[in-house]
């Protein structure tokens, strides 16, 4: 088989979503990284298909669009990420050493991360202030109600840069926020939790979230 038909019959685009850090709900629903979507709209199996903005094909055509490759290059990408093999390739030479990700792809790689982690927080904070907002105009504010109130811009801001600002942008919002962000995916774990999220458990410590 050729590097084409190798990677179709080896590869789901769910399996390569997922290992490009889209985070793929048991229905096989993803939030699309191809537009500004806030609830899951794609679809992911074999292939692939947005019902908000119409992306849809296979394996092969998900990787050339989310990181900007050529078919032949996502493919190959894809032969590399998954040690798949196939009868046009050339051999490795075993002089040499494997080498790791490129720096393009562990690039790409933060930035899926730090979106998904972002827009998983942006909900929650949207969630909080309608849940937790004071019954009273007088009443005391919850902490998460004060903490919805004084994230809820930042965030948006960090993911706006993250979808549609330059290289140089994304790359210092990666370089500033990458240990914020492996934290708040900790936390959001924790807040996941059958037992999670009750006021008995809130912590200040936790109030803490991307913020320069």
């Amino acid at each position: 088989m050729n590097v084409f038909e190798t990677v179709k019959q080896s590869v789901t685009t769910r399996q390569a979503a997922e290992a490009h850090g889209i985070r793929v709900g048991r229905n096989g629903m993803a939030c699309c990284p191809f537009h500004n979507d806030k609830t899951p709209s794609m679809k992911l199996d074999r292939r692939y298909h947005c019902f908000g903005c119409g992306a849809d094909g296979d394996v092969i055509d998900f990787t050339a669009a989310l990181y900007g490759l050529g078919k032949k290059e996502a493919a190959v990408q894809l032969v590399s990420d998954f040690g798949l093999s196939y009868e046009d390739r050339k051999p490795p030479d075993k002089r040499r050493k494997p080498k790791g990700k490129s720096p393009e792809i562990q690039f790409r790689e933060a930035q899926a991360r730090c979106f998904r982690v972002l827009a998983d927080y942006l909900h929650l904070l949207e969630r909080w202030k309608v849940k937790y907002a004071p019954n009273q105009p007088d009443g005391e504010w919850h902490p998460r109600f004060v903490e919805a109130l004084q994230k809820i811009s930042h965030v948006e801001y960090l993911l706006d840069t993250l979808l549609s600002g330059d290289t140089e942008e994304r790359a210092q919002i990666i370089t500033e926020y990458g240990k914020d962000v492996i934290e708040l995916e900790k936390r959001l774990s924790e807040l996941a939790a059958p037992d999670a999220g009750g006021p008995e458990k809130y912590s200040k410590r936790h109030a803490a979230a991307p913020e320069r």
